[in-house]
């Protein structure tokens, strides 16, 4: 049958964790080695869902900018 894709989640773990740091959507997209843009980080903050491979680029980018070691489970809850 149909099935209905919830798009918008709400705020997810990684608004918060930003905030702690005090990291900027630009801090990720600078500290990227893969290519992200601040739509992505916008989007993943928002709740929006994004794929998997985004979602990995998303993870890569904030462990480098924060020096620390999360996981997928850590910044998004779906």
């Amino acid at each position: 049958m149909d099935k209905i894709v919830t798009r918008d989640l709400g705020e997810q773990p990684i608004a918060k964790i930003m905030i702690e740091l005090g990291l900027k959507s630009n801090d990720l997209v600078v500290n990227s080695t893969e290519q992200i843009t601040h739509k992505m980080v916008s989007r993943a903050a928002k709740g929006r869902r994004l794929n998997l491979k985004i979602q990995y680029r998303i993870l890569n980018a904030l462990n480098k900018a924060s020096a620390r070691k999360y996981e997928l489970r850590d910044i998004f809850n779906y």
